[in-house]
């Protein structure tokens, strides 16, 4: 499906000139021009859009830096739900930061192979499309800290049991929230993406705080 400027500035709520500069910056593909007057942009544009207008109110994220982020990873704009995995990856912990392959990994994270391959199976590690990040290297502390003093695994067993568990209702409710009005759709991707990044960490913590607190004035 193609898209006349008029619609692409509706669907998106873009200025027709900061749609021009995407276009001119490499951030949104050249209009096909099938007529003198007449400019068609891939429907995909709408996606892109959203998500560079994300990058910037989210995190601040320049042009540059924007346009660093689509040269190194390879987004399918078509797919709601690509675009997705690829930001939560991208956004978990690994933006800018290092990233090692499996022998540095273990040499930095002072590991086994089969030690690795057991947190990965557990689920309590991910290897990821570019290997292990900084953020890897410190959950293995953790993990080894657990291991060394001797500790039950029950609580980070539970983590992975109820993390997967929420990752399938979160698929399953997010995927009807962007099924809805499509004249809302840039507002619910925007909202599920906060919903998950933001408010998602903020409860979790919350309510163990609470609970931290209950449990003091009970004793």
């Amino acid at each position: 499906m193609s898209l006349k400027m008029k619609n692409l500035m509706e669907q998106t709520g873009e200025s027709k000139s900061t749609i021009l500069f995407y276009v001119k910056e490499g951030l949104l593909l050249e209009p096909e021009k099938p007529k003198p007057n007449l400019h068609l942009y891939d429907e995909s544009c709408i996606n892109i859009i959203k998500f560079i207008k994300y990058l910037q109110n989210q995190f601040s994220y320049s042009i540059a830096q924007i346009q660093a982020i689509f040269k190194e990873n390879n987004f399918n704009f078509s797919d709601d739900f690509s675009i997705m995995l690829k930001s939560l990856q991208m956004m978990s912990g690994s933006a800018g930061g290092r990233w090692y392959g499996d022998e540095d990994f273990l040499e930095l994270a002072h590991l086994t192979q089969q030690e690795l391959e057991d947190y990965i199976e557990r689920g309590l590690l991910f290897r990821q499309e570019k290997g292990f990040n900084e953020q890897e290297l410190k959950l293995v502390l953790v993990l080894k800290r657990a291991k060394k003093l001797g500790l039950n695994e029950q609580l980070f067993n539970e983590y992975v049991k109820s993390a997967k568990a929420l990752a399938k209702i979160e698929y399953r409710l997010g995927a009807e929230m962007l099924e809805q009005d499509e004249q809302k759709h840039n507002e619910h991707y925007e909202l599920l993406f906060d919903s998950i990044l933001t408010l998602k960490p903020y409860l979790f913590n919350m309510h163990t705080m609470q609970e931290h607190q209950k449990q003091m004035e009970l004793k």
